[in-house]
């Protein structure tokens, strides 16, 4: 009897791991992919229909929603042009971002043989290889200089560059070395991996209309495998351009991919009536009027980079505000993409997508609260999850997350003329949205930050404080994107004090007083911690950038007299500039300059070990413990790396000027025995190469979920 059980046991066991194995192999089986080869011998991995991407995977096409990240090139301490990723980052990022459920990558131009080499031995061991979308770039420099897509030195480097992307991506190229691009031996054949090509960038209505008007005989384009209706002159060139890829692989290689060229809101072909900035909708290129011959098989598709915070007509534009998701929210992103759904009868990919996790802001969502910058890394995943959403519930045929890491080295419109453009990659800017796109983080310290604003003193152990002030010490340290203070006090009550740390950054200004307090030495910015809702940082009116920006530079806020006047005793808010006066042709009203208060300081927990944290915690109170972290840009630097600061505005407006460290004190408001308060110095060492280490934004894990969503 016990044998009988023994062998129905081993029985039931063999036909469950049976079960199990034909499972595993029949995902596995389902996952694997290979080249499709028609009739007359061309091969090719995607193709399209009127809506979505097919993928032959196990000898058969399979529909396939695609989803993924974009990646750039740069990394902290290089440009993109310096390439800094090595194979092995390549390695590791490709396994997170399998493992967040994502099918696709895409890049932007030839990346050095590192990614490909990279992405070839890890789909040739991967369970469910990532497929690429590879973009062509054309020469930014060359349209800012001739505005005209038919000039020689356009039309004629764009093909080359077009051959050149082909040629890297089967593993057959030498690119000599030339600054500030890839180049190397390409070995490594990706083709078989690669569903499809977005030629270009987002393209300058001013370009565009140049170029228009330039060529006005240019009416049409009959190619090999592509043709147009109805184009201009511009869209013929883009018309032309995909013709001489698919021509060029297809003749070189016998193979043939998927085509779309990047598109935008500013360039598309609506209609945006209550768009107060007229560049936004002054041209159109249409990629319906460029249409497919049955020599081309996989087919065009639209590819559109759409975020929901810019052009202003996301915010304006009465059908995207009227538009209500499930639960009666206002969604204009989703009245966006239903809007331009309707005109198209190919696919559409939302080649670019996301919300900046950065500390800074530059437009406001001012319905949906998509806004670019001043959001945390949670609700940015949340953020990014909902225009997924809507992305798939309008039936588009993917969504590409922008980006999966952030890039050090990117620059923001209201914040670009406050650092040093040749030293941006150096250090982490938290008041440059753009810089904040990641998913992947670049956290400060080889394995952790030195500093986590939570109320924990342990990474202070050891430490000195530079001031002490009636029992109150004041101790600082720093990395690439923050000054730290620490204040272990025992006479602090938060809940009822007003406690305030005086910084001195340039010499012969500041303020030596303020108010009943005054300074020993001239204080340029004043910290002051008033509670949860009510602290921030000032600064020094005569050494306030945006008053000099915007009010004595170009008058679109009112003048300050305080500004004019060294060691006046006012400290200034420290503000962003959003937006100038916008008049909506539409509603025939003026909507009011936008500007917000950057220098406000959250309460929160910044630990991203914690259940609580806040990424956006400025400072934090616990057990006689205050911790506080201050961007560097909130203290007028422009590279701390090299300790350059902003010179005196009232000589030749914002100049860099270097220092050699800080001085600040600390003191509590109503005691009156901190009415004098000593500053002393601080001081850092200069770095060239700064030291990070990665970390997966909560946003990342959010997405993973999401992707999971959608098939």
């Amino acid at each position: 009897m016990k044998k009988k059980i023994i062998i129905v046991v081993i029985l039931i066991s063999l036909a469950v791991i049976g079960v199990i194995s034909y499972q595993i192999f029949s995902r596995m089986m389902n996952n694997k992919i290979s080249m499709y080869t028609d009739t007359n011998d061309i091969q090719y991995l995607a193709k399209v229909d009127s809506e979505y991407f097919y993928v032959y995977r196990n000898n058969q096409w399979q529909k396939e929603f695609i989803k993924g990240v974009n990646i750039g090139a740069g990394m902290p301490g290089n440009f993109p042009g310096e390439f800094g990723t090595t194979k092995d980052d390549y390695l590791r990022w490709f396994k997170y971002i399998s493992d967040m459920n994502a099918n696709t990558i895409r890049v932007y131009t030839i990346l050095k043989p590192d990614f490909y080499n990279a992405l070839l031995e890890y789909n040739q061991s991967a369970k469910t290889p990532l497929l690429l979308i590879q973009g062509v770039w054309i020469n930014e420099e060359d349209i800012a200089t001739y505005m005209d897509a038919y000039n020689p030195e356009i039309k004629d480097k764009f093909k080359s560059e077009i051959e050149a992307t082909i040629d890297v991506l089967h593993g057959n190229k030498i690119v000599q070395k030339q600054t500030g691009h890839a180049y190397g031996v390409y070995e490594a054949d990706v083709s078989q991996y690669v569903i499809g090509y977005i030629m270009g960038i987002e393209w300058d209505p001013g370009f565009v209309m140049t170029t228009n008007n330039n060529n006005s005989e240019k009416t049409n384009y009959d190619g090999q495998y592509l043709y147009s209706v109805n184009a201009s002159p511009f869209e013929n060139f883009l018309c032309e351009s995909g013709n001489d890829c698919i021509a060029y692989e297809t003749d070189h290689y016998k193979m043939q991919k998927t085509v779309s060229f990047v598109n935008w809101p500013t360039t598309d072909m609506l209609s945006h009536p209550n768009e107060p900035l007229e560049n936004e909708d002054s041209v159109s290129v249409n990629m319906e009027h460029i249409k497919k011959k049955d020599t081309f098989k996989p087919g065009l598709f639209a590819s559109y980079h759409i975020y929901p915070y810019y052009p202003n007509f996301m915010n304006y534009q009465k059908q995207y505000i009227n538009n209500k998701d499930e639960n009666g929210n206002v969604d204009t992103y989703g009245g966006y993409l239903a809007d331009l759904k309707k005109q198209h009868t190919m696919p559409i990919l939302v080649a670019e997508f996301g919300i900046p996790a950065g500390r800074g802001k530059a437009h406001d969502n001012i319905y949906m609260g998509f806004n670019q910058g001043n959001v945390t890394e949670t609700q940015q995943g949340e953020m990014e999850a909902s225009m997924l959403k809507d992305i798939y519930n309008e039936g588009y045929a993917g969504g590409l997350v922008f980006a999966f890491q952030d890039e050090w080295f990117k620059r923001t419109w209201n914040t670009m003329d406050l650092d040093l453009p040749q030293r941006r990659a150096y250090w982490n800017n938290q008041q440059t949205n753009e810089q904040h796109f990641g998913l992947l983080a670049f956290d400060s310290g080889e394995k952790e930050c030195p500093c986590y604003v939570d109320g924990n003193a342990k990474e202070w152990e050891g430490s000195t404080p530079i001031s002490t002030n009636n029992e109150n010490e004041l101790f600082v340290k720093s990395d690439d994107a923050y000054v730290y203070f620490m204040v272990k006090t025992s006479n602090y009550n938060f809940d009822q004090d007003t406690l305030i740390i005086p910084v001195d950054t340039i010499q012969n200004q500041g303020n030596t007083s303020n108010n009943d307090v005054s300074f020993d030495k001239a204080a340029d910015f004043l910290i002051s911690i008033n509670g949860k809702d009510n602290s921030r940082i000032m600064v020094d009116a005569y050494y306030d950038s945006f008053q000099y920006l915007y009010g004595e530079n170009s008058n679109i806020i009112p003048k300050k007299s305080e500004f004019s006047i060294n060691n006046s005793g006012a400290f200034d808010p420290m503000n962003l500039y959003l937006s100038k006066d916008l008049y909506l042709p539409e509603d025939k009203i003026t909507v009011p300059l936008s500007q917000y208060e950057t220098g406000k300081l959250a309460y929160g927990d910044g630990n991203p070990n914690n259940s609580d944290f806040n990424s956006l915690t400025d400072f934090c109170m616990k057990d006689n413990i205050l911790e506080i972290r201050i961007p560097w840009q909130l203290l007028n630097f422009m590279d701390p790396s090299s300790k350059i600061v902003m010179n005196d505005l009232h000589i030749n407006g914002i100049q860099p000027l270097q220092i050699d460290g800080i001085n600040a004190g600390v003191g509590i408001l109503n005691n009156m025995t901190d009415a004098n308060i000593a500053m002393n110095f601080y001081g850092w060492e200069d770095w060239d190469i700064p030291v990070y280490h990665e970390r997966l934004k909560p946003s990342y894990y959010i997405l993973k979920d999401a992707f999971n969503l959608y098939q």
